[in-house]
């Protein structure tokens, strides 16, 4: 019995030793989230630096929890294919405008029309409703709206001509398109050639194009000012571009890494609002030091020509949502907090 009970006391000692050995040893590591990345626009331009500087400030505070790995623009893929390719969880996450995936998500369309910031979205709650219908409708999150407040110009190699009404008449010009203004350039009787950003020189160089809108900075990066000589006041319609996740990846992160990148791009929206805003009237000189004629509708004309740029964009979203039927409390929810309807 006594070997036995010696036994069982050397037993009981080495197991408490155990214990004490496990619990002193340090916690292993948790894995780090890895996320991949593409970006719609080369690196050059402005929108593409934000978002390159977002995902820098993410993964320095995010080291130990998640880090993102951005493999290119549309070099890697196709900027139009790019909403598909994070739908379908080719990679995890995009930056790039709504419009281009707009045929699946039309409520993208309240975001080109909107007469709020993205700070106000977020607070009325508009940022949500738009989150909800990409889940709903694109299997993606859409987390933020990024460089929002600039707005568009229409750019022209020859001087603008106007209706009698005092409206711009683009009959007979042929304009670079993108889905973002399709509804609003057939109002204005524009012949048009849709083609990625980066194919736009090349056109504007060979006469493929001779006009192109474009946001309120940018245009000096692309060079395209080296055949646009008239910009066409005032401006119209928001840019769209926001950040979207593919949702089957965003729910196999950690609590931690969604609640870093949430926050991260929320802070964004506003940072990156406040610093375009500054970079406005900065372009401005430059196309006009450069020689460029800007060339303004009347005040009334003016209005009258955003109004129909608004009316074009949430038409065509009331069209796709079936706003007179199933999507008519949606299309309402959203022209209250994106176009302050009440």
């Amino acid at each position: 019995m006594k070997i036995f009970s010696g036994l069982s006391k050397k037993a009981t000692y080495l197991m408490a030793a155990t214990a004490l050995a496990v619990m002193a040893a340090p916690m292993s590591a948790k894995a780090e989230d890895r996320v991949s990345a593409v970006h719609a626009f080369p690196e050059f331009l402005v929108y593409t630096k934000t978002f390159l500087a977002m995902v820098a400030d993410i993964n320095e505070r995010g080291k130990g929890v998640v880090q993102i790995e951005v493999r290119g623009g549309p070099e890697a893929i196709g900027m139009f294919e790019q909403p598909a390719a994070v739908r379908d969880g080719v990679v995890d996450m995009v930056h790039t405008p709504g419009s281009f995936y707009g045929a699946n998500v039309p409520e993208i369309d309240a975001m080109v029309a909107s007469r709020v910031t993205p700070m106000e979205a977020r607070a009325n709650g508009g940022a949500a409703l738009m989150d909800k219908a990409h889940q709903e409708r694109f299997n993606v999150r859409h987390l933020g709206w990024i460089d929002g407040g600039i707005k568009f110009h229409i750019y022209m190699n020859s001087e603008p001509k106007f209706r009698d009404d005092g409206i711009l008449d683009l009959t007979g010009v042929k304009l670079r398109d993108n889905p973002i203004y399709h509804a609003f350039f057939e109002q204005l009787n524009a012949t048009t050639a849709s083609m990625p950003a980066t194919e736009v020189y090349s056109a504007l160089e060979k006469g493929v194009v001779d006009a192109a809108a474009w946001t309120e900075i940018g245009i000096p990066q692309l060079k395209w000012n080296e055949f646009l000589k008239y910009r066409v006041d005032p401006t119209f319609y928001n840019t769209d571009i926001g950040v979207i996740f593919n949702l089957d990846a965003w729910n196999a992160l950690s609590p931690e890494s969604q609640k870093l990148i949430e926050e991260v791009v929320i802070e964004w929206e506003g940072k990156s609002y406040a610093d375009r805003q500054a970079e406005v009237a900065a372009d401005a000189k430059t196309l006009a030091d450069g020689g460029m004629t800007f060339v303004a509708h009347s005040a009334e004309a003016g209005e009258v020509y955003r109004t129909m740029a608004d009316d074009a964009a949430w038409a065509r979203m009331y069209e796709r949502i079936e706003g007179g039927g199933a999507g008519a409390e949606t299309y309402k929810a959203l022209r209250k907090t994106y176009a302050l309807d009440e």
